[in-house]
């Protein structure tokens, strides 16, 4: 190499990343374990509901309360991410588990496989990925770095706005149908550009996710009569809250370790770009807590987003010990989350500064 890999720009990276090479090794990790799906899953869904019910029943703002909530947040976490996987199934496959996530997490967490399908799939297209049209990509890196904890804070307020996305608008929608217009392009996308427009419904969105909206409702609308009605709980509600809140937060923190969001929007990325401008946080037993089912391998996964969950760290290690020269591929590794953060942060400063020079005159126009 004429000079050292950190000197390189993306471009310079990009172009002699050995992209053949690594899609060779690949292709020994690409078929899906449905066991694996199946046991992950239902052993994660287990222990989230067994740990808010507890939190249900239990003593307001005890140890023990407070402890059975921070479980069920990590582990409906967990169960939740599992939509990222059923985004990139093949269409037609695992239908009976997908059935089986919406009714027994989708639904009353209120996020609907469809709220991800075909959104995450542009995610992944490079006319889309780190453009204005993709809504799970903010340019965090190359502006001001205050945008970083602003972010975050929107868990703040988000459990509401399901709730009144399900509870109150969509059942207005129903009865306004000009309305269903206005939900579906800005209140039907799990997304972090809160100004994302979804395109019109296609085949792309599933063809039953009107009903999948309309179970949402049903679990929501059934749930408020339940506690209103005093057959359940009033703290209920306020442990989803605590729940989802928590769960939210730790995903808005793993998200800012995701990806560099180098990207300012005005220009496609093909995808060695896109690896190289996205995360690997291998780490350890514990990295999978906040980025689990398989997410701590993040910029494998958009090397090779067809890859299921289980075999993208033997797909990590792989490359690690058969590319000829890895050291292009641990570019896009991190040591840790706050490494991450801490390499989003000053990315975000230097684009700041570079903006201000700009302005002032003071530097390259």
């Amino acid at each position: 190499m004429s000079k050292p890999i950190s000197d390189m720009s993306l471009q310079e990276k990009a172009e002699i990343f050995p992209i053949k090479e690594a899609r060779a090794i690949a292709k020994r990790f690409t078929t899906p374990n449905p066991w694996i799906y199946w046991a992950d899953y239902t052993a994660s869904a287990v222990i989230a509901w067994t740990s808010f019910i507890y939190a249900v029943l239990a003593e307001p703002f005890t140890i023990d309360q407070i402890v059975a909530i921070v479980v069920a947040a990590f582990a409906f976490l967990r169960a939740l991410i599992f939509i990222h996987e059923l985004a990139h199934l093949r269409a037609g496959t695992f239908k009976w588990f997908s059935l089986f996530w919406n009714f027994t997490c989708g639904f009353a967490m209120m996020v609907p496989r469809y709220a991800y399908t075909g959104v995450h799939t542009d995610h992944h297209k490079p006319q889309f990925y780190g453009t204005s049209n993709d809504g799970e990509y903010l340019p965090l890196g190359a502006g001001s770095p205050w945008r970083i904890p602003l972010y975050v804070l929107e868990g703040v307020y988000l459990p509401l706005l399901l709730i009144l996305r399900f509870l109150v608008v969509t059942p207005v929608s129903y009865i306004f149908p000009p309305l269903r217009k206005i939900v579906w392009e800005r209140m039907s996308s799990l997304v972090i550009d809160m100004n994302y427009i979804r395109p019109a419904a296609s085949k792309r969105d599933g063809v039953d996710w009107k009903l999948q909206e309309f179970f949402t409702v049903v679990y929501v609308v059934a749930a408020a009569a339940l506690i209103a009605l005093g057959y359940l709980p009033l703290a209920t509600f306020f442990v989803w809250y605590a729940v989802v809140f928590l769960a939210l937060v730790v995903n808005a923190i793993r998200t800012l370790g995701a990806h560099a969001y180098r990207n300012p929007g005005d220009r496609p990325m093909n995808k060695v770009e896109e690896f190289l401008d996205s995360v690997d946080v291998p780490g350890t037993f514990l990295t999978a807590l906040w980025a689990p089912v398989g997410l701590r391998f993040h910029a494998t996964h958009h090397l090779f987003p067809g890859m299921p969950y289980h075999e993208l760290g033997k797909c990590y290690k792989a490359m690690l010990e058969e590319l000829p020269e890895p050291e292009l591929y641990l570019s896009s590794t991190r040591k840790s989350l706050p490494h991450a953060i801490k390499c989003l942060w000053r990315d975000a400063r230097a684009a700041e500064a570079a903006k201000a020079s700009t302005a002032t005159g003071k530097g390259p126009k």
